[in-house]
């Protein structure tokens, strides 16, 4: 695939051959301890190296934490450079969990760490907040379309602190989340097979009481230890379900270290989506 191709084409191809899931690599601490790993830099490179080498052949898009990472200084952000570059040589496309959101400059400087081609934390995608005012993403939107990339934006997130923010009333009427939604779908207008502006949305919600039909992908935490199942995303994301990257970390990650059990608990929740997916 070439890299100026769009995101959303690229997602729609990777999801199509590889199948509709996302792994987050989550090092926090309990699952360093978990993995007979100390909790150092080094701990940190042989849990991400066993993640890179188990999935990043075969999962659609792997999305690093970078929190975890940036913890350990520049020693851990060295490693998170490491593991994009080998997931992207590798064919999976990188999601960079890194929740950025501010204005003017310091976002176009966000934008251009992870959005820009020549950057040693280039991903395929960066999340991104928009309660600053979606206009405040515009940087990292259109740093996005240069490079071919992505954003997923914060719509309707699985934490239940979210809620206040996120459900709370627009000076138009209607909530929040839904004019963040209306913008995405704006951005997305005549985009095909689907836009690179994507939502964020717990797959933990129930009926997401929002219209989801953004024309672009819905990156849906929840899945595994918090809760959802892939038999629940019918009925959260109902006619857009077929655009949704359900993403699983700890479901997956607790298999480690061994990378065998690592693709298995992967193909299996791959393969459940798809069956939730066809059935919708």
């Amino acid at each position: 695939m070439s890299p100026l191709e769009p995101f959303g084409t690229r997602l729609r191809q990777a999801m199509d051959t590889r199948g509709p899931l996302c792994v987050g690599i989550d090092p926090h601490a309990s699952l360093l301890t978990a993995w007979g790993l100390n909790d150092d830099v080094n701990g940190l490179e042989r849990f991400t190296r066993t993640v890179v080498e188990a999935l990043a052949d075969r999962v659609a898009v792997l999305k690093p934490q970078s929190a975890f990472f940036e913890r350990f200084g520049s020693r851990g952000i060295a490693v998170l450079e490491k593991a994009v570059e080998e997931s992207r040589a590798a064919g999976a496309l990188v999601l960079m969990d890194a929740k950025r959101g501010d204005i003017g400059s310091t976002m176009g400087a966000y934008a251009e760490a992870f959005l820009r081609k020549d950057s040693p934390l280039f991903s395929d995608a960066v999340t991104v907040s928009p309660y600053l005012g979606f206009g405040s993403l515009r940087p990292a939107l259109d740093q996005a379309v240069l490079s071919g990339c992505g954003v997923f934006v914060l719509a309707l997130t699985s934490n239940p602190e979210g809620a206040e923010v996120q459900r709370a009333t627009a000076s138009g009427g209607g909530s929040l989340a839904q004019l963040m939604l209306n913008h995405m779908a704006d951005e997305n207008a005549g985009a095909d097979p689907m836009g690179s502006v994507g939502a964020v949305v717990g797959a933990t919600l129930g009926d997401a009481g929002v219209d989801l039909d953004i024309n672009g992908p819905l990156l849906a935490p929840g899945i595994g230890a918090q809760g959802a199942t892939p038999a629940d995303l019918p009925g959260v994301f109902g006619a857009a379900v077929r655009n949704v990257v359900p993403s699983v970390s700890r479901g997956v990650l607790r298999h480690g270290p061994d990378a065998a059990a690592l693709r298995g608990a992967a193909e299996r929740f791959a393969d459940e989506i798809r069956v939730a997916v066809a059935g919708a």
